[in-house]
């Protein structure tokens, strides 16, 4: 389903910083304008239920060993809460060293929880079943026991990649031999669902905790839902609060939350042909530019502060991701056009 943002002017800003920047469009503004609220807190706000029912529905069903969703303000606190339930103080987490639970999260879990994060280097963004052989310790005399491996699907920081199945399937297994639990980073899920065809719910029968992001490339204006074990429920609406997270007539968000899982999943394969012909238009101008599996395109340049200024003299925003590195992101407000306009930019200003 495509976004009914009319189409732009050429030379209007083209906004390819990060698929957060995304605009509810006028049928979002309308589910939240109609929705049914009550006090959230008291469990009292009907589309908050709803939504959260909607995110099960997708991600649970047979198999699944996420049996309740709990809808939240951020994605950090998805994250946050998601790992609370399988970890605590002096128990240990192993992920990638880019993830962006260790790398934009402001060290919560350290600071919050008292958890410890091993990380380790890795290809894409991805551990595989042998580097985590390598990495899982068991408890014992002055060593920290592993507790949870953390997986991020898709990997924002090694632009947009997307884990195969049948390499989270094995990793679950592994998980299991170990008696360990598995929390997946979820915030572009969808965007790895639709690239490569996997049901939602497939992924429910890998996680023990699941984070999803309703305010990305999905276009709800805030939220998203972390999904878990019923039993855990309760604890992690405690937690929900204690975070500051305990909010009254929430179902004006919810019901945007709602909306875009029902209408904004499948649209974002419009986002990836985009990014992909962000990413051919650039290397045929000469700029190295990586393949993206979704909707993130990674981009070389010699001067990120030169090339970032110079473009948005041009209406072209973009963020520098590390030396030498761009990450341009597409997204529902980036058109064809926009996309057109961002690659000749790029390729001039570079």
């Amino acid at each position: 389903m495509t976004s009914s943002h009319s189409e732009p002017e050429p030379g209007a800003l083209v906004d390819l910083r990060s698929d957060t920047v995304t605009r509810p469009t006028a049928a979002v503004r309308a589910a939240m304008f109609e929705a049914e609220v009550g006090d959230d807190v008291y469990g009292e706000d009907p589309s908050v239920a709803a939504l959260e029912a909607r995110a099960l529905e997708l991600f649970g069903g047979p198999g699944s060993r996420l049996t309740t969703a709990l809808f939240v303000p951020t994605g950090v606190m998805a994250n946050h809460i998601g790992l609370r339930m399988n970890a605590g103080p002096g128990d240990e987490v192993v992920c990638d060293a880019d993830a962006h639970i260790v790398a934009h999260e402001d060290a919560n879990l350290a600071w919050h929880a008292g958890i410890q994060t091993r990380t380790t280097l890795t290809e894409r963004g991805q551990l595989s079943v042998e580097q985590l052989r390598r990495l899982i310790r068991a408890s014992g005399p002055y060593v920290v026991g592993t507790k949870v491996i953390e997986l991020e699907n898709t990997h924002n920081r090694a632009g947009g990649t997307v884990y195969p199945i049948e390499d989270l399937r094995a990793i679950r297994a592994l998980a299991d031999e170990h008696g360990l639990f598995v929390h997946i980073d979820g915030a572009r899920l969808c965007n790895a669902a639709v690239a490569t065809g996997t049901p939602l719910a497939e992924y429910g029968k890998i996680a023990d905790t699941l984070s999803v992001c309703l305010s990305k490339g999905l276009g709800a204006p805030v939220g998203s839902v972390v999904l878990m074990p019923a039993e855990k429920r309760e604890e992690a609406k405690v937690m929900r609060h204690r975070l500051g997270g305990g909010w009254r007539q929430a179902g004006l968000l919810a019901a945007a939350g709602k909306y875009v899982l029902d209408h904004h999943v499948d649209r974002l394969a419009e986002d990836h042909a985009n990014a992909k012909l962000l990413a051919d238009r650039l290397r045929g101008n000469g700029i190295r530019a990586n393949v993206p599996e979704t909707n993130i395109v990674m981009i070389e340049v010699a001067d990120t502060v030169k090339t970032v200024t110079a473009c948005r003299e041009r209406n072209i925003l973009i963020t520098p991701a590390g030396p030498g590195v761009l990450r341009a992101v597409t997204h529902l407000d980036v058109t064809e056009q926009g996309v057109l306009e961002a690659a000749a930019a790029i390729a001039d200003c570079a």
